[in-house]
């Protein structure tokens, strides 16, 4: 039986959340048209996102993003001052998340997200700035805009699944 990603794991809950404002149209390119399979598939997101070192770019321009961006200093303060261990966890978890190796589990465990959240106080405001650091981030790596709208449009899904506030 194939594995399932995250966020296909995540399709059963979508009747539960607030749905994203943003709707799109993905055509699938894949970067460098190297790939025969489709994001979503497999590891072919992983592969586009460049596998481990390109999604720890992606990470630390994020985290990066969310210390300077005013729009994001509420959720920035929900993190400890080093943030060396959550970019390692959100690098771990968004490989396994994006069909490569599971290192998250590896490391740290299973893990259920809202669970891993419900500490914090997460309304639609937190997940908003968490999805603008996180599209800023995207923006910044060599990723074509499909891919790109991809990513976003897929977070969105685990990002409302941590809301426990309005």
């Amino acid at each position: 039986m194939p594995r399932c990603q995250g966020w296909q794991r995540a399709a059963m809950f979508r009747e539960n959340i607030s749905k994203p404002e943003v709707k799109i149209n993905i055509t699938v390119k894949n970067k460098g048209n190297k790939m025969s399979k489709p994001y979503g598939q497999e590891d072919a997101t992983y592969q586009a996102a460049g596998e481990y070192e390109g999604i720890k770019k992606l990470v630390d321009d994020f985290y990066d993003i969310m210390s300077e961006l005013k729009a994001s200093q509420h959720i920035r303060e929900m993190h400890p001052e080093n943030l060396e261990e959550s970019r390692d966890k959100l690098t771990r978890f968004l490989c396994a998340w994006t069909g490569g190796p599971r290192l998250y589990r590896e490391k740290y465990g299973p893990i259920s997200i809202p669970q891993a959240h419900s500490h914090l106080t997460i309304g639609s405001a937190e997940r908003d700035a968490w999805l603008l650091c996180m599209k800023q981030a995207l923006a910044k790596q060599d990723y074509p805009q499909d891919f790109q709208d991809y990513m976003i449009t897929q977070l969105a899904v685990p990002a409302g699944r941590c809301m426990n506030a309005e």
